[in-house]
Formats: structure tokens, C-alpha cells, sequence
């Protein structure tokens, strides 16, 4: 630790030569994985806490199972973790380069733990002189200039006895010290082989020292492959076949992460006597308790090869897919459960729930939001993982659609974003593997919805275009009506006028044919708000006449004194102000029937400002004290509160509308 503090204040090359230091100060600690690596790095940064006042900030870099995990995820996540906005949809590059910029006002230390490459880390390095990174990682990191390594082996015998002894209490180390440092040696003095064997001892307080020396010693195994694989094996051969089983099946856990539910769905036992058989594993080294509201535990990544190996063994292929069918399905009844707790007392959902088991229920609506945000990196894991087995497509569908559901309700759409844009992909991959046009077109709206909300409108373009082409091939007229009009709203935010009315035109014939009135009436809106950017004032007030009269066909008070107002409005760009007085006025009349008072308000004002330009002064005052009685204090503090702006314009309406049917969807 010393020899570490004092590299981050060593001069690196590039301050020998004279240049400036381009890059944060990355150390390296090199070590097989139990060795205590990411123990040390954890470690260093609590002692330079202080030094770095911005934050320390933590991320894995390769998953349990040995995958690396994807730049984009990483960087999103630590631009979570720094309160920096992170666009759902975004290039790794354009997060990087987020990150990069965050950092460089920042004074921070960085833990990339699990690095595989340099290609890993590089991306992630701040340009900021006053930030630390501190890799953790196998090997060197061939690439990264002036990376300072710190290789690390077993302990010095004294410190791996004073380890033991936090298991075995110090009588039965000091009665026995040669034995004691036997079994040192024969555990490599690697701090995770020590915690297994101090945890055996632990639960066997009438086992000796020597005892657990002489049966590492004798084992057939004593001499074949590392230490920590040697004693783990021997630790997990005294297990009672239950408890083996369910560790075995641990490695199926997503990300490595388990809780009581998780290890009772793998292994087909009840939720308390897994728990029981984790906290056990917990005293015994195999798994680690995690600090959290809930109950949670990780298992160790340098034990995740052996419990696969153990699995691939002992397990039959239909054995292990089954346990993780189980999982899945015990998955989507709790993201089920989640989302059904905030609905109201008396409805469906409710009563659905309270037929569940009471291990699957949870008390509060603040009780299920706490479980999805403690389980929000295993549930996303396990959707990636269940993508990605390809055999069990018909329960990666279903939680996917649970997991979008339970986040919406607990988050809101906006909130849960980028997230739902990750688990929108894994649905479009099982959509194409599968054949599914149905679910293809509606993965490719949502990602669409999601990229025009973060301004990509080309990306959305052609993903409305997709979604069009698949909604077509699966003969279905909603997502065919829906792709075609959000084409026309890409076009119109693009500014291509002439294409966005055409476009609402196709989206229009198809509602008229279906007989959809509400619909129609709305795209008549949406056409004539594309005649009004472009000028064409005449076609803008046919469409929105016909707006009017659909609304009043279909009875719909609010849309028809809207369509009103926004008739107004055209009518007095097209220089016809005595017209616009008088569909103003009538506009009023229905925005009072409907009890909008801000759109009574807002028609006020407009009927102030048309009749000063007519020479009326006396009656505009008179409209807007009616109007600042409406809205007292509210209005007065906005000069601009009377302009056209201030009325929902059809555009906003229609543009909540598609939001809603994408949270449907």
C-alpha cells in the first residue's frame, strides 16, 4: 500500500520530458484472481478518499463468466454514477467522450476492476492529470503509457496466519503452529483459498488445525492445479448434497448476483431455507454478503470457473436449462408483482396479487421500488443472459415485457430510459431470430420513440420506416397506422413539410378506412399543423375544420376547444381577424364546458390581442382581466403567458399520445 501511495506523486515520463501530463496517473494491480487484487484497490482508495473530493467510482470491466462487458454499458454507468446525462441510444464513442468531459472538471479516483486489455481501459481514462485510475487486472496492460504494476502473490506467513486466525480464533493456531503454517502453504497464502479454509474451521470447531492440513494432504487432488481450486474443492466435497447443489447453481446467476429467490428458484428449494444455505455459504468464504436494504450476496468471480466446471459435470444439459427456466419464471412473478402493487386497490392486478404466494407479494408500493432498484443490475443481466441462451425465448419475452412494465411504473418513462432502450434491443434480437414481425415492429417503434426524444431523428427515420415494413409483414394495421404517422413527425421535424402532410395523409386514409374517428380527427390536426410551418393557410384551415368536426362527431369537448383555438390561430396568420374573433369566442364557450381553464385563459388573451389590432382597446381589457382572474398570480408573472405558445398546440398532444401508445406497446 505504501509502495502504491507513493506512485500517484512519482513523476511519470511524460513530466521527465518535459511535457504536460496528458492523463490521469494509472496504477495497475496484477494478480490471478484471489489473490486480494480488487481487496487492495478497494483499500487504496479509501486511504486517498481525501484527496480526491469529486468521488470514488467503481466499475467491472469483464463479467463473471469472462465476458467483457460492452464500453457503452460501462460508460453509462458511471455517467450515472456522476450524475451526467447519459442518452439512451448513444455510441460508446459519444458516452466516452460525455465521460471524458465530466471528469475533466472532476478530481476523482476510478476503480476498473476485471480489466482484460488495454482496449478495455484506454476508452475510459480521463484526460485530467487530477484524477487516479486504478486498474485491477491478471496481466499487464501492454499499451497504456507509464502504467504503474504492482504484482501481487500470496502473503508473507505471518499475515496469512493472521487471517486464518480471524476464522479459527487464535488457541487453535498458536497450539499448533507448524500446522498452521502447513496449511498456509498449502493454500498458496492466497487470501480467498485462506477464507475457505478458516470458514471450514469455523463451522467445525472440534477440527484441528492439523486436521484440515492432513486432508488437503491426503486428498487425490492435493497436487493438481492452484491452490485456491484445490481447497475449494475440498470444502465443497464436505457440503451436504443440497447445499452443493444450490452452490453448484449459483453459477447461473446473472452477473454473479443472488438473492433468497434466486437460489430458490435454481435449486427448487423454499425462499428461507435458501437463505439460510447463502448465509451459511457467507461464514464458509464462498459467497460475500453485500452491503444493501436487501438481502444480497455475490459469489466471488474467481470461484465462478470452478462452480461452472462443477455444473458442466455433475449437472445433465436438461437439469441446469430447467433451473434456469425456473429462475426466469420466478423472475417475471416478482417484476409482476412489483408493477401490480401500484395499482389501485379493487382492479384486476390487485386482486391477481393477492392470490400470489406471500413470498412473491411485496407490502408497499415503496417496498417493490427499493427490490428493483437492489435487483436492477441482476434483472437487466438476466434479460441479456436469457437473449443470449437462444433456447428459451419464450420466457425472455415475457420478463422482458415484465421488466419494461415494472420500471415504467416505478420510474416513469423518462427515467427508465436508457435502460428500456437496452431491453427494447434484446427484444428486437429475439423478434428477428424468431420470425416475429409482430413484436419486431413494435421493438422498432420504441426504439424509434426513444430516439427522436433524444433529438436522433434520422436514426428514428429509418427505424419508423423498419417498423412500417415489418408492421406490414405481420398484417397489422395499429403498428402500420402508428409507423406511418411518427415517419410524417420525423419529416416534420426535419423540416420536410411537403413529405410530413404526405405521410399523416397515408397514416389518415388508413384510420378513415377502419373507421377510427378519434384518430382521424387527430391526424387532420397533425396535417394542418404541417400546412401552418409551411404557409399553406388555406389547406391548414381545411384541416383544421374537419379537426373540429370529427371532435364534435365523437363528442370530445377538450380536443374540439383545442382544434378551435388552433383554428383561431391560422385564421389570423391567413389575415382574416374578424373570423379568428369569432371562432375564438366560440372556443371559449367549449374550453368552459370543459373546464380547461388555462385554455380559457390563454383564448382570453388571444381575444385581447385581436381586438386591439381591430381598434377595440376597452373590450381587450376587459378579456384580459377575465383572463388574470382566471389564473391570478400565475399569469402575471409571464409577460408571454397570452401568446400562441401558451395553447396546447396539437402537435404537443399528438406527441403525448405516441409516448402513450409506446408505453402500451
Amino acid at each position: 500500500m505504501k509502495e502504491l501511495r507513493a506512485d500517484i506523486e512519482r513523476a511519470g515520463l511524460d513530466t521527465l520530458s518535459g511535457r504536460k501530463v496528458p492523463r490521469a496517473r494509472v496504477l495497475l494491480v496484477a494478480g490471478r484472481p484471489g489473490t486480494g487484487r480488487t481487496a487492495v484497490a478497494e483499500e487504496l482508495l479509501r486511504q486517498v478518499a481525501d484527496q480526491y473530493p469529486d468521488g470514488s467510482l467503481r466499475t467491472r470491466l469483464t463479467a463473471p463468466d469472462g465476458t467483457p462487458v460492452p464500453t457503452e454499458r460501462v460508460a453509462r454507468d458511471l455517467l450515472n454514477a456522476l450524475e451526467l446525462p447519459a442518452p439512451p441510444g448513444e455510441s460508446a464513442d459519444d458516452l466516452t467522450e460525455r465521460l471524458r468531459e465530466g471528469l475533466s472538471l472532476r478530481r476523482v479516483a476510478l476503480l476498473l476492476d476485471d480489466a482484460g486489455d488495454a482496449e478495455q481501459v484506454d476508452p475510459l481514462l480521463p484526460e485530467n492529470a487530477d484524477c487516479l485510475v486504478v486498474a485491477v487486472a491478471e496481466g499487464p496492460l501492454t499499451g497504456i503509457p507509464d502504467v504503474r504494476p504492482c504484482t501481487l502473490g500470496g502473503l508473507d506467513t505471518k499475515s496469512a496466519l493472521e487471517l486464518l486466525t480471524r476464522h479459527t480464533g487464535s488457541v487453535r493456531v498458536t497450539c499448533d503452529p507448524r500446522s498452521a503454517e502447513s496449511l498456509v502453504e498449502l493454500c498458496g497464502a492466497e487470501p480467498a483459498a485462506l477464507e475457505i479454509a478458516g470458514g471450514w474451521l469455523a463451522v467445525r470447531p472440534k477440527e484441528s488445525v492439523a486436521d484440515l492440513a492432513k486432508q488437503l494432504h491426503s486428498d487425490d487432488n492435493a497436487g493438481d492445479g492452484p491452490a485456491l481450486a484445490r481447497v475449494f474443492r475440498h470444502a465443497y466435497a464436505t457440503l451436504p448434497a443440497p447445499a452443493a447443489r444450490i452452490l453448484r447453481f449459483l453459477s447461473l446467476a446473472p452477473e454473479g448476483y443472488v438473492d433468497p429467490h434466486t437460489a430458490s428458484a435454481l435449486a427448487g428449494c423454499s425462499v428461507s431455507a435458501a437463505r439460510t444455505t447463502l448465509d451459511d455459504f457467507v461464514t464458509l468464504g464462498l459467497v460475500r454478503g453485500v452491503d444493501s436494504e436487501l438481502p444480497q450476496y455475490e459469489v466471488p468471480g474467481c470461484l465462478v470457473p470452478l462452480l461452472r466446471g462443477l455444473t458442466e459435470t455433475q449437472d445433465r444439459p436438461g437439469e441446469v436449462q430447467l433451473a434456469r427456466a425456473r429462475m426466469l419464471e420466478r423472475t417475471v412473478r416478482l417484476l409482476t408483482s412489483c408493477r401490480a402493487v401500484t395499482e389501485p386497490d379493487g382492479s384486476p392486478a390487485r386482486k391477481k396479487l393477492a392470490g400470489l404466494p406471500s413470498a412473491l407479494r411485496f407490502a408497499s408500493p415503496e417496498a417493490a421500488a427499493d427490490w428493483l432498484d437492489v435487483r436492477r443490475p441482476a434483472l437487466l443481466a438476466a434479460a441479456r443472459l436469457a437473449v443470449a441462451d437462444g433456447e428459451l425465448d419464450t420466457l425472455a419475452r415475457r420478463l422482458m415485457a415484465a421488466l419494461v412494465r415494472a420500471m415504467v411504473a416505478h420510474r416513469g418513462t423518462e427515467d427508465a430510459a436508457p435502460d428500456l432502450y437496452g431491453i427494447h434491443r434484446l427484444v428486437l434480437d429475439v423478434a428477428e431470430r424468431r420470425n416475429l414481425p409482430r413484436e419486431q415492429a413494435a421493438a422498432l417503434l420504441n426504439l424509434a420513440d426513444l430516439d427522436a426524444q433524444t433529438g436522433r431523428t434520422q436514426e428514428a427515420l429509418t427505424r419508423y420506416r423498419a417498423a412500417l415494413d415489418a408492421g406490414r409483414a405481420a398484417q397489422d394495421p395499429y403498428a402500420t397506422g402508428r409507423a406511418m404517422e411518427s415517419v410524417g413527425g420525423a419529416y416534420q421535424e426535419l423540416g420536410d413539410w411537403q413529405r410530413a402532410a404526405d405521410w399523416y395523409g397515408r397514416a389518415l386514409a388508413q384510420r378513415i378506412t377502419r373507421g377510427e374517428r378519434a384518430d382521424a380527427a387527430r391526424l387532420h390536426g397533425r396535417i394542418a399543423a404541417v400546412h401552418t410551418y409551411a404557409g399553406r393557410y388555406g389547406e391548414a384551415l381545411r384541416g383544421w375544420r374537419s379537426a373540429v368536426a370529427g371532435y364534435r362527431k365523437e363528442g370530445d369537448v377538450p380536443a374540439q376547444a383545442r382544434a378551435l383555438s388552433e383554428l383561431a390561430r391560422v385564421q389570423e396568420y391567413a389575415g382574416r381577424p374578424e373570423e379568428s374573433l369569432y371562432t375564438c369566442q366560440e372556443a371559449v364557450e367549449w374550453a368552459r364546458q370543459a373546464e380547461d381553464v388555462r385554455l380559457q385563459a390563454a383564448l382570453q388573451l388571444r381575444l385581447a390581442d385581436t381586438l386591439e389590432r381591430l381598434g377595440d382597446p376597452a373590450a381587450a381589457k376587459l378579456h384580459r382581466g377575465a383572463a388574470e382572474r382566471m389564473l391570478g398570480e400565475e399569469l402575471r408573472g409571464g409577460a408571454d403567458e397570452g401568446s400562441a405558445e401558451a395553447i396546447p398546440s396539437e402537435q404537443a398532444t399528438n406527441a403525448y399520445e405516441i409516448r402513450s401508445a409506446s408505453e402500451e406497446d
